[in-house]
């Protein structure tokens, strides 16, 4: 368990802030990353199709949500 979580996250973002992206290793840990699935079969998919039925429902409730709530909602209360 992580005690002085709050100080853990200001650190976090503060370490992030400060800090450049550096694209150039971004770019070969993705290359990495795709050269791994590669080796293990498991990418491209063999079909790029499958399960995107499940990925529309799934984005359509993520984008149903509302982040703020609306005057009127206050106003009913």
């Amino acid at each position: 368990m992580i005690k002085g979580l709050r100080h853990l996250r200001e650190f976090e973002r503060s370490l992030i802030r400060s800090t450049k992206p550096d694209w150039r290793k971004n770019l070969e840990i993705a290359s990495a990353l795709i050269e791994e699935a590669q080796s293990l079969g498991v990418f491209p998919p063999k079909n790029p199709l499958e399960g995107l039925d499940i990925d529309i429902k799934f984005a359509k409730a993520i984008n149903s949500v509302q982040t703020t709530p609306r005057k009127n909602r206050l106003r009913a209360r």
